[in-house]
């Protein structure tokens, strides 16, 4: 298949739906966590898709590269925020999202080193 926009990339699609997890998970945690905790998974969900797309439409792939990297980075961020969601709040389910986070990261470190040029 030919990918015509980031739309295509079966890693911005599943960041997407661990967007949407994040969410979820986030409606079931007590209000005083909205602008803690909660705030930042969201942040850090969020800027997993955004940096895919952001780096795809630089057109170059060493900045492609370079935002899947930040992409990365934000996978990692959203990791401890859940361990320590989960230790917090353990009456919610967070299985689906960190499947899905395991998913998205496994595929990042794949596309990363595909697209990293090789050293001679």
């Amino acid at each position: 298949m030919q990918i015509q926009s980031h739309k295509d990339l079966e890693v911005w699609k599943r960041s997407i739906e661990l967007v949407d997890e994040i969410y979820i998970s986030c409606r079931q945690m007590p209000k005083q966590e909205m602008y803690g905790l909660c705030s930042q998974m969201q942040r850090a969900a969020v800027a997993i898709p955004s940096n895919i797309v952001e780096g795809y439409k630089r057109n170059h792939r060493l900045e492609f590269v370079q935002f899947l990297g930040i992409a990365n980075g934000s996978a990692a961020e959203l990791e401890t925020q859940i361990i320590i969601a989960k230790r917090q709040y353990t009456d919610i389910k967070f299985e689906k999202a960190e499947m899905l986070l395991v998913e998205v990261q496994k595929m990042l470190h794949v596309l990363i080193a595909k697209l990293k040029p090789t050293k001679p």
